[in-house]
């Protein structure tokens, strides 16, 4: 058939120019805001990471900004049960942005990488995954708490300079 396939082609791009014109004009949802979870685990990692990022006062990067790239071992028990860290907390995949401090699987390893990396807590890392942590409580877990950096048990937990340290380990009780 004549012009048949110059018709499909030319359907094609007619169908591909509509996409891109309608998807430019179409919005990213806002983010919804970063609530603290003061439940007990197992806890996901927050879908919309922009928010989180940002309540834990650090600066949204793009996922490809890997200077500085470091790791720390995170392993949590409560109530003597072990804790999943779950993958992505602190990636929004949506946007292509990341927190200097994040996850990329449920391993238990917590990379930092990006600019301001040297100075991030573990406070900061627990806004960013929405899990409410000071220094008695974890989640719903409110009795006795031992935080150990690379074996020494720390008396200040949300100040712990990730970089600077090589494992931490944290034990909650109900």
């Amino acid at each position: 058939m004549p012009g048949g396939r110059w018709n499909a082609q030319a359907a094609l791009a007619a169908v591909l120019l509509v996409l891109a014109t309608v998807s430019g004009c179409v919005r990213q949802a806002e983010p919804a805001p970063a609530m603290q979870r003061s439940t007990p685990p197992p806890w996901s990692a927050p879908r919309d990471a922009v928010a989180y990022i940002e309540a834990a006062g650090l600066k949204p990067q793009p996922v490809n900004n890997n200077q500085n790239s470091g790791m720390i071992e995170l392993r949590i028990t409560v109530d003597g049960k072990p804790v999943e860290v779950p993958a992505n907390i602190g990636v929004d995949r949506v946007r292509a942005l990341h927190a200097v401090v994040h996850t990329h699987d449920t391993s238990g390893r917590v990379w930092l990488e990006g600019q301001g990396s040297g100075a991030v807590t573990l406070g900061q890392f627990f806004a960013l995954w929405g899990v409410r942590f000071d220094d008695r409580c974890l989640g719903s877990a409110c009795g006795a708490m031992v935080v150990e950096v690379d074996g020494v048990a720390t008396k200040d937990p949300r100040e712990v300079r990730l970089a600077e340290s090589r494992t931490v380990e944290i034990r909650a009780t109900s």
